[in-house]
């Protein structure tokens, strides 16, 4: 078994600063925003996995399904040589890519790409034992600017799961794909999971569900902020909002604050004030139609090849060739 490879391009430092730096953007915005991508310390991480398994939360198992059925197919299609996956993990929706591609013969490197190192690091040892057969390169940066592992080998498969796309505005994905199809070789592959537009009320209840354990993980931000840059922000005079934006076709997540406040963040050097009922939008989750996937992809220059949905129509796969 090869030793694998671990390459740091997004430092602690890197993270510290860009992190400031996001918190004086949004909290100075009208209205103000915080980045979804701060939810994700060790506590949010676990929350979400929770979030997961609730039963008003469907994409998990819904992409899951379509992938033990499709996956055998995924790899004959694209006879796909290195794999890349974004916002990478030892997750089973990994596993049964790679098990297929091996199956098929053709699977030779695993390139998984995470903002966390600690996350991809056991990740990476994990996978390099259970397929001691694969050159193994983990590469630490954020998808949404680096994409620096699409550079390592050849007849690439990336895949983005999850529906992790719909927490980006529309310019910010065109940005992505264009980024995606510019690192990709005509006749390489993309893998998107995309979750779909469906009753308004269904989707409300997926990110705000009985048990309050969505409206924790966003709180957790909140407790994200006062850890790394010494804010006072008491969590619990933030109510979790969830609404259903028809015009942008997105679930918004929110703060609202529950009093008239000022929170002291030392480290950006930042005072926020906050009325009664002003709120944080601290996520988007845009849900997709096949029109609006197939388009997006063309003007980066994929085509849309298939189209793969779960028994319930909830939840889309789509593969799609760099032209």
């Amino acid at each position: 078994m090869s030793e694998p490879e671990l390459v740091i391009r997004f430092t602690d430092a890197d993270a510290a600063r860009e992190l400031r730096a996001d918190v004086r953007e949004g909290l100075t915005d009208r209205p103000k925003w915080l980045s979804p991508k701060w939810f994700y310390d060790a506590v949010g991480s676990d929350l979400f996995e929770r979030i997961t398994a609730l039963p008003e939360y469907y994409q998990t198992r819904a992409e899951q399904q379509i992938l033990h059925r499709r996956a055998l197919e995924i790899a004959e299609i694209t006879g796909a040589a290195t794999l890349v996956e974004l916002g990478s993990g030892s997750s089973e929706k990994t596993r049964l890519l790679l098990d297929a591609l091996r199956k098929n013969e053709t699977l030779q490197r695993f390139v998984p790409l995470d903002v966390s190192g600690s996350a991809l690091r056991a990740a990476v040892e994990s996978i390099a034992v259970d397929y001691p057969e694969l050159e193994v390169r983990g590469v630490v940066d954020d998808f949404t600017s680096g994409l620096a592992a699409l550079n390592a080998g050849t007849a690439r498969l990336v895949a983005f799961l999850g529906g992790t796309i719909g927490n980006l505005l529309p310019t910010e994905r065109a940005v992505f794909f264009a980024a995606v199809r510019a690192a990709l070789r005509p006749g390489e592959w993309l893998l998107l999971g995309t979750d779909l537009v469906k009753d308004p009320d269904r989707l409300v209840r997926a990110y705000d569900d009985s048990q309050g354990v969505t409206a924790e993980f966003n709180r957790n931000v909140l407790r994200v902020l006062n850890r790394e840059l010494g804010a006072d922000f008491d969590p619990e005079r933030f109510r979790h909002v969830a609404l259903w934006n028809a015009e942008q076709e997105w679930i918004e997540m929110r703060l609202r604050a529950d009093r008239p406040m000022r929170v002291r963040l030392p480290e950006p050097g930042l005072t926020a004030e906050f009325a009664e009922g002003e709120e944080i939008r601290t996520e988007i989750s845009a849900k997709f139609r096949h029109n609006r996937v197939r388009d997006e992809l063309a003007v980066a220059g994929f085509e849309l090849r298939h189209w793969w949905l779960d028994d319930a129509e909830d939840f889309a796969l789509s593969l799609a060739v760099a032209r």
